[in-house]
C-alpha cells in the first residue's frame, strides 16, 4: 500500500471527494468514494463521509491499496471472425463486449476469446496481447489483431502512419447543414470529470472527417472516417459540434434513442497485409438494432 498526506489550503473548498480527486487526477470519483467509506481517507486521522466540506488546514492521509492483478484466462466464445491467416485476425466485436482484460473486466473480454482460439502477438503488453487498436465496449465493428509480433509492429507502424482505413457509421443528434466537414480538435482527459475526454488546448491531436449519409426529423445517419484514434474521438468530436452520438451515456442527452449504448458501427477497416503488402479491406453490417433503429427512423421521418 501506498500513503499520501497532504493539508487543505485557502484556496481549495468543497466536498472532500472532489478535493481528494483534484489531488488523485488518475482515480475517479467513485473510486475516490469508495476509499472514503472504506476509511483509507481519513480527515485529521478520523474517518468521515465524501459529503464532508473541508477546512483550511484540515490534514488529509490517503492510502492507495496495492493494484489488484490480473490474469489472463482464455475462454471459449463464438467469435465472429471476418478472416484470419498466419498473421492476422480480423473480427467483429458485439457492442457490449469490453476489447482486453482491466480490473472490474476481468472476464468476458475479446482477448479471453482470441486467447484460446490463437496465440497472439506479446509486445503490447501483458493485458492486451495482439491489440493494435480498441473500440469502446459499447461500439460494436471491426479490429484487427495481430497474431505475431512482426505483424503487431506492421499494423502498429500502419496506424501511427495513418495510412489504413477505418470508417464508422453512426446515428447522431440533430441535422446538418453541410454534405460534408472536417473535425480537427485536439483531445484530452477532461478537467471536469476524470471519465471524459474533452477537446483541451494542450490534448493530442485529433482529426475526424464526417459525411451525410441520410436525413431524418430530428436525427442524422453519418459516416466518420478518422486519421486519428483518440479515446472517445468521434464520441466527443461529434459532441463538440453540437451533434451528440446518440444512445451515448457518457457524451449525449437523457433524451435519446433507445438502445444498450452508442449508435456507433466499426463498418469499415482496411490496411496493408503485414506479410504480403496486399491492401485487404472489410467491411460490415451494423447490429441488428441498429438497423431496426434506422428502419424506425425511416417510417417516422
Amino acid at each position: 500500500m501506498e500513503q499520501f498526506s497532504f493539508t487543505i489550503t485557502e484556496d481549495e473548498t468543497g466536498r472532500l471527494d472532489k478535493i481528494v480527486t483534484s489531488h488523485f487526477p488518475d482515480l475517479s470519483r467513485s473510486k475516490i468514494q469508495k476509499l472514503i467509506k472504506d476509511e483509507l481517507i481519513l480527515v485529521n486521522h478520523m474517518s468521515t463521509n465524501s459529503r464532508y466540506k473541508v477546512n483550511v488546514n484540515d490534514s488529509i492521509d490517503v492510502t492507495l491499496p496495492d493494484p489488484v492483478k490480473v490474469d489472463l484466462i482464455p475462454e471459449e466464445m463464438d467469435l465472429d471472425i471476418v478472416y484470419e491467416d498466419q498473421d492476422v485476425i480480423v473480427v467483429n466485436k458485439p457492442q457490449g463486449m469490453v476489447v482486453h482484460p482491466a480490473p472490474g473486466h476481468e472476464h468476458g473480454t475479446l482477448v479471453n476469446g482470441l486467447l484460446a482460439h490463437s496465440p497472439l502477438a506479446t509486445i503490447n503488453g501483458e493485458l492486451r496481447p495482439g491489440i493494435v487498436h480498441r473500440i469502446d465496449k459499447d461500439t460494436s465493428g471491426l479490429l484487427m489483431v495481430a497474431k505475431n509480433d512482426q505483424a503487431m509492429l506492421s499494423l502498429s507502424a500502419q496506424l501511427k502512419a495513418k495510412t489504413n482505413q477505418r470508417k464508422y457509421l453512426a446515428i447522431v443528434h440533430g441535422n446538418f447543414k453541410e454534405e460534408s466537414g472536417k473535425i480537427d480538435a485536439p483531445i484530452g482527459r477532461s478537467k471536469k470529470d476524470r471519465k471524459k475526454m474533452d477537446i483541451v488546448e494542450d490534448g493530442r491531436p485529433a482529426v475526424t472527417h464526417f459525411k451525410v449519409l441520410e436525413r431524418f426529423n430530428d436525427y442524422t445517419l453519418i459516416e466518420c472516417q478518422l486519421e486519428t484514434g483518440r479515446t472517445h474521438q468521434i464520441r466527443v468530436h461529434m459532441k463538440y459540434i453540437g451533434h451528440p452520438v446518440a444512445g451515448d451515456p457518457l457524451y449525449g442527452p437523457k433524451n435519446t434513442l433507445k438502445g444498450p449504448g452508442q449508435f456507433l458501427h466499426a463498418a469499415l477497416l482496411g490496411f496493408k497485409h503485414p506479410g504480403t503488402d496486399e491492401e485487404l479491406t472489410f467491411e460490415v453490417e451494423p447490429p441488428q438494432i441498429f438497423k431496426d433503429t434506422l428502419e424506425q427512423l425511416r417510417k417516422k421521418h
